[in-house]
């Protein structure tokens, strides 16, 4: 099968996972938004979107897509550096025109990879696989909140300088990540005319910009109650 077998195939499918993935961040950021304008409103999402079937399917289409895009990943950079042989291994300066981002997304992939180990550990784990375990409560250090609060666990987590830190470097992460990835997955599909990869990459910019100012919106913003 072609979309296995040839570079060009792995590309598109590592593209397609990509954009999926860039769809999720978008919803996501959007729905932690909400908290900062009202906890209720992001509680209602966060039951809405709890141990319910679709959510759950939700999930595991979300699961497939990132090991997919993972695999892919490493993958295709195993490929390109056994192509490369032992030009891997030349110093060389960043070539005029290429985005640091572009070789260095990997790297990108390996940081946001471990941030997302640690999100899904604090907020995924005592949310969702909690009301699937049956729990009615988990414990946020010294106090046991319902598995559908989201805003009691952004508020704690939020309070804490370090993980404030940690997430802004995991937003940091993802910006460049996306400033590449993004018109690189156009491209790859087929829409790489000059004009409108000058245009998509435009977009990407912007894009992975709005991404990360919601999602550092809402970390500052509860950082910043939790002082009052």
């Amino acid at each position: 099968m072609w979309l296995l077998n040839s570079s060009i195939g792995r590309k598109l499918i590592m593209s397609i996972s990509g954009i999926f993935l860039i769809l999720f961040l978008l919803f996501h950021m959007s729905m932690n938004v909400a908290a900062v304008f009202s906890e209720e409103a992001y509680n209602t999402i966060c039951e809405f979107l709890g141990a319910n079937w679709y959510a759950v399917v939700g999930t595991l289409i979300l699961a497939a897509g990132f090991i997919i895009h993972i695999i892919y990943g490493l993958w295709l950079t195993l490929q390109n550096r056994k192509a490369r042989g032992n030009d891997r291994y030349a110093v060389n300066a960043t070539p005029k025109g290429v985005e640091w981002s572009s070789q260095n997304m990997f790297v990108l992939g390996i940081v946001i990879l471990g941030f997302i180990v640690l999100h899904l550990s604090q907020f995924w784990y005592k949310m969702m696989f909690a009301e699937l375990t049956g729990n009615v409560s988990v414990t946020l250090g010294d106090t046991f909140v319902s598995p559908a609060d989201g805003a009691a666990f952004i508020k704690y987590y939020f309070s804490n300088i370090v993980f404030v830190i940690l997430y802004l470097i995991w937003y940091v992460a993802i910006w460049f990540h996306l400033t590449h990835g993004f018109w690189s997955a156009i491209q790859t599909i087929g829409w790489n005319n000059r004009i409108w990869m000058n245009r998509w990459k435009c977009i990407s910019n912007i894009f992975a910009t709005i991404i990360f100012l919601g999602f550092a919106i809402v970390t500052i913003t509860f950082y910043i109650k939790s002082l009052a």
